[in-house]
């Protein structure tokens, strides 16, 4: 039993490439020149790069379910054996996002929206017809489905009571009747089925640090806290112990980071699980019978597979494990298997079984890197550079990954590009990017990937750093990192650019206003250009849970404050070429944030390159588009960073 029965699919491999003929919608493009011919050729290749991401064990034993892409766009398949052939299962243009195995019966549940709008319909699929159906209302948004473990019920979270709150509905799969068991307010998603069936485990997420949950008794329909509702509490998931007495969780310890705790209902307390381990525990699974635990910790981005005696709290043995991030363990029916996806730099995401009995591990399905030469891939070295604060009487640090171009010449320096995650609660993480690599090998331009304060994957007083009044401390942080780039003989200072998506479009925007003498270019991706126009038009049922990160822009001080940082009212400092991408349907940060700024930067004699794609949402999930989109980069890196015009093509 898996700790997150959703799987998110939606992005496997940042792949780009460029295609004479290639079929799609033709993004809405202003100021974007041609792609020339030669470098369209040489990003090609990396377009046939793809992960293959397990997905769950069937549950005849007959094999499991795996997501990769073999078209345009993320599908589902079955693997019998390990190196066995892919069975595609789905075939649609849009790509499956979410997939939860039945327990009992050869049948799972995928989810899957339109054109990147994030209003996921579920679908049962049988793999017996083959035949399959809907059993959303084709509106609302759907999302975590989740069977009971005698796979009589379905739980999901939905938006369909008044589109604004996501609830918990609970479906009889015999009767076919549906109801709402969870309608109290806020975002819910069911976590687990006691094993009884007769309790559900739901989780309501207020903010990346605030937290709650509750047992519903699925009969009278009352919520039970599990606890004190009145605390502050950060945690990612509860499981129910075998025995239903308790359950197992992630939460908040006093060291600041994410432990796996066990919860004694009888006794109402808390008790610690394993050794310590002085980093995030970010998911686990249960065996069958309750006896094992699989959980993964992030030890400074890597993520590590563990394996715990439930009844000692002793790990189990391990064999050796390639290097990389290890993500969606879940055991097999008879609790002798682990499957699990592992992602590296070096190398797309691969499906893995780890055994038992015999304590070793073996590949099922490999990524594939489209005929590349995977020796030339980079690895990223992990390196902490000073900023601008102290803490405990030092100088704080910030953890990077740096990715520098294999070059053997003594002297060279190398343009830099910095890559900023989104979130702001995410992290960067050693994991495969093609267009990371392209820059690297093919342009030889480094790539630096900061965890400015306020990424996760560092403690809670970490995550907490950059709220409220502190969002500009972040952007400091990118400041710092320009003067650290001015110390190393083999990066050039003259020559940097910045990119990142969603929160990473403000933190580009942000670091061109407050750096626009020391950067030279900027990519924007789906990025927040006014914090007051983003939270009055990002989709309400998420509208509450950012105000908790960003401030109430209802609040008139609040919104003073929030109209003085937002890149829109500064925009006049953007003199560094930009280039803007947005997705027409994206319901987080609407498609108006990238026009305005577009707009503002226009008007001000600004260079602003700008894509539009009609059938996309928060970030490009279809092929076809990010290969228009990441060859465009590729070209606008070129001219800003090294100097190449379309001529040289």
């Amino acid at each position: 039993m898996h700790l997150a029965r959703t799987c998110l699919l939606a992005v496997l491999a940042a792949a780009p490439s460029v295609r004479a003929g290639d079929e799609g919608p033709d993004p809405v493009a202003q100021y974007v020149p041609p792609v020339p011919a030669a470098l369209a050729a040489r990003v090609e290749r990396y377009g046939h790069t793809r992960g293959t991401m397990f997905g769950g064990w069937i549950a005849d034993g007959s094999g499991m379910l795996v997501s990769t892409r073999f078209g345009n766009t993320t599908q589902v398949h079955r693997i019998d054996r390990a190196g066995g052939a892919h069975e595609q299962l789905t075939f649609d243009d849009e790509p499956v996002a979410s997939l939860a195995v039945h327990p009992r019966r050869n049948a799972f549940v995928f989810g899957r929206d339109r054109g990147g709008s994030e209003a996921y319909q579920l679908y049962w699929f049988d793999l017996d017809t083959r035949e399959v159906s809907l059993l959303t209302d084709g509106q609302s948004r759907n999302t975590d489905p989740l069977f009971s473990h005698d796979g009589e019920r379905l739980a999901w979270a939905s938006t369909q009571r008044n589109g604004r709150d996501t609830d918990v509905w609970v479906l009889d799969i015999a009767r076919g009747e549906r109801r709402l068991v969870v309608g109290a307010g806020g975002n819910w998603r069911p976590i687990d089925f006691s094993p009884d069936g007769r309790r559900l485990l739901a989780h309501r997420r207020a903010s990346a640090e605030g937290t709650q949950a509750v047992a519903v008794d699925l009969a009278s329909g009352a919520l039970q806290p599990i606890h004190d509702p009145r605390r502050r509490i950060g945690f990612d998931a509860f499981l129910y112990s075998a025995d239903g007495r308790g359950a197992w969780f992630i939460a908040d310890d006093p060291r600041g980071f994410r432990a796996l705790k066990y919860r004694d209902f009888d006794g109402d307390r808390d008790l610690g699980v394993g050794r310590r381990i002085d980093w995030d525990i970010t998911e686990f699974a249960l065996s069958p019978d309750g006896r094992l635990i699989a959980f993964v910790a992030n030890e400074d981005g890597y993520g590590r597979l563990h394996v715990l005696d439930a009844a000692t709290r002793r790990e189990l043995p391990l064999p050796n494990l390639p290097d990389g991030v290890v993500s969606a363990p879940d055991f097999d029916p008879a609790g002798t298997r682990i499957g699990f996806t592992i992602n590296s730099p070096v190398s797309p995401s691969d499906v893995w079984v780890l055994d038992l009995v015999t304590r070793s591990v073996e590949r099922w399905a490999a990524g594939e890197v489209g005929g590349l030469d995977k020796q030339r891939f980079v690895q990223p070295q992990r390196v902490r550079y000073p900023t601008f604060d102290h803490a405990g009487g030092k100088r704080r640090t910030i953890p990077a990954l740096v990715y520098r171009p294999n070059d053997a010449q003594r002297g060279t320096k190398h343009a830099v590009v910095i890559d900023i995650h989104g979130g702001p609660e995410g992290q960067a993480r050693p994991l495969f990017d093609a267009t990371t690599q392209f820059l690297v090998v093919e342009l030889g331009i480094a790539v630096i990937a900061p965890n400015v304060r306020g990424s996760s994957g560092y403690g809670r007083a970490w995550l907490d750093l950059d709220n409220g009044r502190r969002r500009e401390d972040a952007v400091r942080d990118i400041g710092a990192l320009l003067d650290w780039i001015a110390t190393q003989p083999d990066l050039d200072a003259a020559r940097v650019g910045v990119s990142g998506s969603s929160y990473g479009g403000y933190m580009t925007l942000a670091s061109l206003i407050a750096y626009g003498d020391r950067t030279r270019a900027g990519i924007d991706g789906v990025g927040i250009s006014d914090f007051v126009t983003f939270l009055a038009n990002t989709e309400a049922y998420r509208r509450d849970q950012r105000r908790v990160e960003y401030g109430d822009e209802r609040d008139p001080r609040t919104r003073r404050f929030l109209e003085r940082i937002s890149p829109l009212a500064n925009a006049a400092r953007i003199r560094t070429p930009l280039f803007v991408v947005h997705g027409a349907n994206d319901p987080r940060v609407p498609l108006g944030e990238a026009e305005q700024i577009v707009r503002r930067v226009r008007a001000n004699g600004g260079e602003v390159w700008y894509q539009q794609f009609d059938d996309e949402g928060h970030g490009l999930r279809k092929k076809s588009n990010r290969d228009r989109h990441v060859a465009a980069s590729m070209l606008f890196w070129q001219r800003h960073l090294l100097g190449i015009g379309s001529e040289a093509e």
